[in-house]
């Protein structure tokens, strides 16, 4: 079951402040999507290899009335993030391939509410081979979320996958990250687990702070074995979150503006732990979609 919170009280938790302010000075400008549709189309020239986050997250799940409200609140605030203003619909889609153990361990530890845990996953903007897939360690630390993340063209996904280096290519990246990636598959066994799939609506500032804003629709999954990573294949179901439903995701770096929590009482914000990744392997257990089937 879902746990509410609330974000007043998480707005006035200090610890861990320290630790997201040297994160910020640490991190570096993010590769986001580029101008698509659930479909093939042509990502920028030059994405960027690596990112890394330190920050705190805040989910809710809400009606679309209340998001129009929201996203009418936030605009003296936050405006759209580049690559939404580049869409006619102000949104664009995200695919994320997440890996686990047979036995789903790191479901397990998210469903159980473990403080310190990972999500292994490779994510993707478009289906157009050309463009770089990335590989992502998510970890929790407490409150706080650290995210690595290193890009692969699509031909190098399944070598990565299988255990095997990656070969001489024409691209940078960041192969210690890629290493840590694999040692952490190795750790647990880990393999192609299930895709997830959905359409995003951001909103983020230019400060240090990087507040960011993210409203998710049409949420899907396809389980899967295999380490194509496409926003169009055969097999999605949609997830029961997504029907008539919101996901909004509050995200900050260091300091908590008091609009937010300003926001939050205003619209009777309740926070809950809503994962994309377990959320979505209850569902497909549920449908018999999965073996084993999942029991916490």
């Amino acid at each position: 079951m879902l746990e509410d919170k609330s974000l007043k009280q998480s707005s006035k938790q200090k610890t861990g402040t320290h630790e997201l302010r040297q994160g910020s000075r640490r991190q570096k400008t993010g590769s986001h999507p580029p101008q698509s549709s659930v479909g093939i189309v042509k990502g920028p020239s030059k994405p960027v290899g690596r990112t890394l986050f330190c920050r705190h997250e805040m989910k809710y799940h809400i009606n679309e009335s209340k998001a129009a409200a929201i996203a009418q609140f936030i605009r003296p605030y936050l405006q759209s993030d580049r690559y939404c203003k580049l869409r006619r619909g102000r949104a664009y889609p995200i695919v994320s391939l997440y890996l686990d153990s047979a036995n789903l361990l790191l479901c397990r530890q998210s469903l159980r509410g473990h403080k310190n845990r990972f999500k292994l996953r490779i994510r993707s903007y478009t289906d157009e081979p050309d463009y770089p897939r990335f590989f992502e360690i998510k970890r929790r630390m407490n409150t706080i979320i650290i995210k690595n993340r290193a890009r692969v063209m699509h031909r190098d996904v399944a070598t990565l996958l299988s255990g095997s280096s990656l070969p001489p290519q024409d691209y940078s990246t960041d192969e210690e990250m890629l290493k840590q990636f694999q040692l952490h598959m190795k750790s647990i066994n880990a393999r192609p687990m299930i895709l997830i799939r959905y359409m995003r609506q951001a909103y983020e500032d230019d400060s240090h702070n990087r507040v960011r804003v993210t409203f998710d629709r049409e949420l899907c999954y396809n389980v899967t074995s295999g380490p194509d990573v496409l926003l169009n294949s055969r097999g999605w179901q949609h997830h029961p979150l997504s029907i008539g439903g919101v996901i909004l995701e509050i995200k900050f770096t260091a300091r908590y503006p008091p609009w937010l929590s300003r926001m939050v009482e205003y619209f009777d914000l309740r926070q809950e732990s809503i994962s994309k990744y377990t959320t979505s392997i209850k569902e497909a257990c549920s449908r018999g979609f999965c073996a084993p089937q999942l029991s916490v």
